[in-house]
Formats: structure tokens, sequence, C-alpha cells
């Protein structure tokens, strides 16, 4: 090999030793949150950086593997080459063949071993930190590709490291630390509105940590507790209904108390004057979703948002209606009390 071709497997090699690092920093670094919506969206991209983030383990010891190949060969393919070019004008200093052999190595050595520290590790791991979401997006499919290839070493190079770290009562994990528990997340809200970084004058951050440990029976209102319409109401009824009471919305309940749907004022404002007296028609009464009682409140939540509606029937284990949850109750848990605009002071 020429000296040149020396130089050309040096750029070479370090691009490559450039990949690795990045990659593995990528892996490591990026946030499964930033990258799943992608994913779901239907990138193909996005779904084999969340493959590597899943099998991190597997993915480092690829990296690793090539980061160690291309520093061997950096250093036995370029320094020779570096080496040689520089003996001839060392030469015109007229110093011995032994002081130029040494003077050109000790070059050589220092010349690669910075090109490989800056331009092969520390370059290409700055990027992957700084963008570390656009970085595995790009990196992470190349990588899963030689890992592909290399398969059965690196299940070997993973089998012996799990290996030593369960001598050392480790337990190894596949996957990449990429979002915070929700312990994490309480905790550092906790920190940041104690040293006066964060301020939470409404509550509704610590609101939202209690809303996830809280179920339906936590807030749902027993039905005695409402007040309640029954199924065969008029319009004008409900019309005295909201100017006594000051509710927009009634729980409607049949003969058996049992909730059958709820009424709200817009549904029964510009009723002919002839139907008043006539019971709601039945496309006016809106129904209710049914909800378990222990179901946790930011499932009912989601629950009531996809039916789009504002009242659910409350059951126990025994399917007995047990009260009525009410969404404004719900959102009252994150941001306060809601008053309801009819609602008498």
């Amino acid at each position: 090999m020429n000296d040149w071709a020396g130089l050309a497997w040096l750029a070479v090699l370090l691009l490559l030793n450039a990949f690795f690092v990045a990659a593995e920093f990528a892996v490591i670094s990026a946030r499964r949150s930033q990258i799943e919506p992608r994913a779901e969206a239907g990138s193909r991209w996005a779904k084999t950086a969340i493959w590597a983030m899943e099998h991190a383990t597997a993915m480092l010891a690829v990296a690793q593997l090539g980061i160690t190949a291309c520093s061997l060969l950096i250093l036995n393919v370029s320094e020779p080459a570096i080496h040689h070019l520089l003996e001839a004008p060392l030469a015109l200093t007229g110093w011995s063949e032994e002081v130029i052999g040494g003077v050109a190595f000790a070059i050589a050595l220092v010349l690669v071993s910075f090109l490989h520290v800056v331009l092969g590790e520390m370059v290409p791991k700055n990027i992957s930190f700084s963008m570390p979401d656009r970085a595995v997006l790009v990196l992470a499919t190349p990588l899963v590709g030689i890992a592909t290839v290399l398969r059965p070493i690196i299940w070997l190079l993973n089998a012996i490291a799990n290996g030593a770290l369960r001598l050392f009562r480790v337990e190894p994990k596949n996957e990449a630390a990429s979002a915070f528990t929700f312990d994490e997340v309480a905790t550092i809200v906790a920190t940041s509105t104690r040293e006066g970084v964060l301020t939470d004058s409404t509550g509704a951050l610590s609101n939202a940590f209690e809303f996830t440990s809280k179920t339906v029976g936590d807030i749902a209102i027993a039905l005695d507790q409402i007040v309640t319409l029954p199924e065969e109401v008029t319009p004008a009824e409900v019309e005295r209904a909201v100017a006594q009471r000051g509710f927009s919305r009634y729980v409607l309940v049949d003969a058996q108390g049992e909730p059958a749907g709820y009424v709200h004022l817009k549904d029964v404002i510009g009723v002919p004057e002839a139907e008043l007296d006539e019971p709601v028609p039945p496309k006016r009464i809106r129904q209710m979703v049914s909800l378990a009682r222990g179901m946790e409140l930011e499932d009912a939540l989601s629950t009531m948002r996809r039916s789009g509606l504002h009242l659910a029937r409350v059951f126990d284990e025994h399917g007995a209606t047990t009260g009525v949850l009410f969404l404004e109750d719900i959102i009252e848990e994150l941001v306060g009390e809601v008053q309801d605009a009819t609602r008498r002071r």
C-alpha cells in the first residue's frame, strides 16, 4: 500500500469510527417519547430507532466492536504512511536515520491520536448529545443492519458481558432508560418548586400528580346527593329546574331510580311552545357512558373525551349503580374549581 492510499484509509476509518461513536451515544441519549409519534405515523426510520433503543446492549456491543476495530486499523494503516512521508523533509535536517525515524514516529503518533480523538470521538459524540433524536433516526438503521450481519458475534459478546455482570450481582438491562419515571418527574417538580426555579401558584402541577393516583369512586357523586329529574320530564320542567337550581345539566332517572340519561339546558331551548309540556323527545336525551368505580381517573377522562359525553354512570363490582361522575369534576382535580355558568352563587 502506498503512502497516499494509507492517508485515504485514514480518512475512511475516521469516518467509520465517528459513525460508531455517534450511533452509540444517539441510542442511549435519545428520548423514546420524541421518536414514538414518528413511528406511529409510519416512519420506518423511527420504527428501527425504537427497536435499536429496545436492544441497547446489542447496539452498544456493535458500536464498541466497530470503534475498537477502527482504532486498531487507524494506527496500523495510517502511522506507517505518515511516518514515511515525514522522512524525506526530516532528512534535510542532517539528522541520523535513527533520530529521523524516532521523530517521524512521534509526530505521526501525535497527529493520528489527535485526529482520532477529535474527529473520531469528540465531534461525533457532541453532535449526538446536541441532537440525539435526529441522530438516532439517521444512524439507527445502518447500525441495526451491521448488527444483523454480525449477529452471532454480537450474541457471544453480549453473553460474555452479561455473565460477567451477573458475577458481580448486577442485572443487565436491554433497553436504554429513555424516559423519566413518574416518581422522577414528581421529584424534579418538587425540587424545582422548592428552589424557586418553578412556580406552581395554581397548584395545577401538584394536582396532576395526585390525579394519577385517584379512581372514579374517589370523586363520583352519589345519586341521592345530586338533583335529578324524572325520565318523562318536559322542557318546561327543565327550564323551571334551571331557574330554581341554576344547573345546566340534569340526570334523568327511571321509575326504579336508575340513571336513564341526562339532558342539557340547550337541548330544550327553542322547543316550540306547543311542545313545552310534552315529554322531552328521546332524541334530545343524551346517553351516559358507564364506568367502573375502581377505574383510574385518567382512564375515565380518556373514555369520556372519546365518547364526547360529560356525565357517566358509575357502577360497583356487582354492576349496581353507585353514583354519577361529571366531566367537570375530573377537570377540577387538575385545574381547581370550575363553576357552571348557570349555577347560582
